[in-house]
């Protein structure tokens, strides 16, 4: 392995633009904001290889504050902390420690019993790729509507409505592992490996393997194996910032925009879902995470591997099976409401929604525009981050707002800006049929 990428430190392809100080795109964020900068605010990078060469913030922390978001806050990253998850699991894998076709009945032999028969041989890759059987949420669609609710119900009721039954008491591995235990008690939601079905508790469930297997936390793991070596020192877990105060970006209620204060239990998820979508910090740190992966996809021209081999990325970044909820309506609308195209399939691997685009098409032959890309969110906020490894290049924007639709703008409006283009492109296309064309769905990617 080689050591992890420093975040001044620039590759061997590197271009006399790409040694200029990053681009300001704070005008650009300003105007998607329109008259809601005065009610949230969002920041966001543009990633070529390992550098950053353009970043921004626009808005404000807190609805009705004066205070400015900045490059230096912290952002909750939602589910787009379930690829740190999967690297985690595949440094393990890289030890020897596991295997991608390990059966969860061999890794929990000894603390789940009695195990439902149907999840002995489901393997850590069906968990990674929401193809395990497992269901949405611990507590089903219950628990998605508490979440829901969350934000308007009183202190003292939130609590309770926040925690899934049997895990209330303990550390937080025990937790996860009490977790574990009653979800392979019981019997899958749909036959393993049959279908796509997203599934939070299944990473929960993939946090629990290395808590299992090492003795330690998900966390500190998270700290030592992942943060440290590449440099990120914001990365923490939970809504970030200081209860009372506004020194961090707070969260806005998706409903009617009330902005939530970081101390209140509206604005914490259980700490046992961390696996599943936890983690915050700057929008430069989320960056170093970007580019670790950026960097190492095999179809990356410039690809350089770090804390993992060029192996283990090409298992991560696999295009999996296609299943019917690959395809239809439900996942290409997920895909044109985050990125802003309409791939004909989508499907899901190891914390990556994979999908092929024009704009991602790189000119080496055999590329066909594959990109990595997802969306997280905590009720509260929301993160976008999509790569594209044969153009080494990535867009990452987080808001303190369930503003979507907001958040799928900035994403365009910074590929349709800094994203390369291709020759042909410029001779043929007139700059407005280009955007419509690459940028907002094409029925033929």
């Amino acid at each position: 392995m080689t050591e992890a990428p420093k975040s001044d430190r620039l590759g061997s392809a590197c271009s006399f633009e790409e040694a200029t100080a990053p681009v300001n795109v704070d005008a650009i964020l300003q105007s998607i904001l329109g008259r809601g900068t005065e009610r949230f605010g969002m920041a966001a990078a543009v990633l070529r290889g390992e550098r950053i060469i353009a970043q921004g913030a626009a808005g404000v922390r807190k609805r009705g504050s004066a205070e400015r978001v900045t490059l230096d806050d912290q952002f909750h990253l939602g589910s787009c902390t379930k690829a740190m998850t999967a690297t985690l699991v595949a440094m393990l894998v890289e030890e020897g420690k596991l295997n991608w076709t390990t059966p969860l009945g061999e890794v929990f032999a000894d603390t789940v019993k009695p195990m439902h028969p149907a999840w002995e041989k489901v393997t850590l890759r069906q968990v990674l790729a929401h193809r395990a059987g497992l269901p949405f949420e611990t507590d089903g669609p219950g628990r998605v509507f508490n979440l829901l609710r969350a934000p308007y119900a009183s202190f003292r009721s939130v609590t309770e409505l926040m925690r899934p039954p049997r895990a209330r008491l303990g550390t937080v591995p025990q937790q996860r592992l009490e977790i574990a235990r009653l979800a392979l008690s019981r019997p899958p939601v749909i036959p393993p490996d049959t279908k796509y079905w997203y599934s939070n508790e299944g990473y929960v469930l993939a946090g629990a393997v290395p808590e299992h297997l090492t003795g330690r936390a998900w966390e500190d793991l998270m700290r030592e194996r992942l943060f440290q070596p590449l440099g990120i020192r914001t990365g923490g877990f939970g809504q970030p910032g200081t209860p009372g105060k506004i020194d961090q970006p707070w969260g806005h209620s998706a409903f009617v925009g009330k902005p939530i204060d970081p101390g209140s239990p509206a604005a914490q998820f259980p700490f046992y879902y961390g696996p599943a979508g936890l983690a915050h910090m700057t929008i430069a740190d989320w960056a170093k995470f970007i580019a670790l992966h950026l960097r190492g996809d095999p179809a990356n021209p410039h690809c350089q591997a770090a804390l993992l081999k060029l192996d283990t990325f090409a298992e991560l970044h696999a295009v999996a099976p296609t299943t019917p909820y690959s395809r239809g309506w439900v996942m290409r609308g997920i895909t044109r409401r985050v990125t802003g195209d309409a791939g004909p399939v989508v499907t899901y691997r190891a914390g990556w929604f994979i999908s092929t685009s024009r704009w991602a098409k790189g000119t080496q032959p055999g590329d066909t525009g594959r990109r990595l890309w997802h969306g997280g969110s905590n009720g509260i906020s929301h993160s976008i981050v999509c790569i594209a490894p044969e153009i080494n290049f990535a867009v990452l924007v987080a808001s303190n707002s369930v503003a979507i639709w907001k958040t799928r703008q900035a994403v365009k409006a910074l590929i349709r800006t800094f994203a390369p283009k291709k020759l042909e492109d410029r001779k043929t296309t007139r700059p407005q049929d280009h955007d419509r064309q690459e940028y907002r769905g094409d029925s033929k990617q």
